[in-house]
């Protein structure tokens, strides 16, 4: 057992003696300057040791690399992460869209010759033809040179301008929207022109909407006529979809649209006056 001198010259000399209490030093306390150099060397090297665990604790690593992060721009902030959860319009938009798609796909029947109704395909490409705008402007300037009263030209004279307008919003939208065509499509159509291979909305429905109706409201057909002119509106739409020209959607659309260009029709309608002067600086 160690004398009390011996403790005693240990204190005066500043070392702490080998088994005695005061071989803990607290890291807490600064050491004074007459502390030993190892435990200087200890103790200045305890707060950089705290600063280095302090900095690759998972708090400190997750702040730190989200800030990075952020600021090189390889994580994504916070508020895009909330813009990935999808809207209720968004999920109902991308489902309408599928369905479309799908159900589009199923009806193109009629697609090519191999397909499951390929030998009607003759008889849709001869409706297709029948909704086409050629024949009907043609039909049209004819019916109004050849007609000899003035009501049966301002008719003709309001289609024509109808299928005008007609080919002017069909191509401004197709080429707006510019949504291409079913992937099963042929390009084997009559008289395409260059916004022809675009498939949103249907031309074909929009013209046999507007005529269709255009026809039942100036001309007085008999009941079996009218409804001839109802089927053939349908058939041409729908032949649309059966050839794989366009999806589901273009065509309801079309019909829209040709409703609506029957209405703008109507509210910029020619009258007998009107037409006269026309004639008059035409001739």
């Amino acid at each position: 057992m160690p004398s009390p001198k011996a403790k005693n010259a240990g204190r005066r000399d500043g070392s702490p003696v080998l088994g005695s209490n005061f071989d803990f030093v607290s890291l807490t306390k600064p050491l004074n300057r007459s502390s030993p150099p190892h435990l200087l060397q200890r103790q200045g090297s305890d707060p950089t040791t705290a600063r280095l665990r302090a900095s690759e604790s998972p708090s400190r690593r997750r702040g730190s690399g989200s800030s990075t992060g952020s600021a090189s721009g390889q994580g994504p902030p916070e508020e895009d992460g909330i813009r990935l959860n999808p809207s209720l319009i968004g999920i109902s938009l991308s489902s309408l869209l599928a369905i479309d798609l799908w159900l589009s796909k199923r009806l193109s029947v009629c697609a090519c010759e191999d397909s499951s109704w390929g030998s009607a395909r003759p008889l849709m490409k001869l409706i297709e033809v029948s909704g086409h705008g050629i024949p009907w402007l043609a039909g049209a300037a004819y019916s109004m040179y050849k007609s000899d009263s003035a009501a049966g030209q301002e008719v003709m004279l309001n289609l024509l301008m109808g299928l005008l307008l007609d080919l002017i919003l069909v191509g401004a939208v197709k080429a707006v929207v510019r949504r291409r065509r079913p992937a099963h499509n042929q390009m084997d159509m009559f008289a395409t022109f260059s916004v022809d291979r675009y498939s949103f909305p249907s031309g074909h429905a929009t013209r046999a909407a507007m005529c269709g109706r255009f026809l039942l409201a100036h001309l007085v057909l008999a009941a079996p006529l009218r409804v001839l002119v109802l089927l053939w509106v349908g058939l041409v739409g729908f032949s649309r979809v059966l050839l794989g020209r366009h999806h589901v959607t273009d065509v309801l659309f079309g019909f829209w649209m040709g409703y609506c260009q029957y209405k703008l029709v109507e509210i910029l309608w020619l009258s007998p006056q009107t037409l006269q002067g026309l004639l008059g600086l035409l001739a």
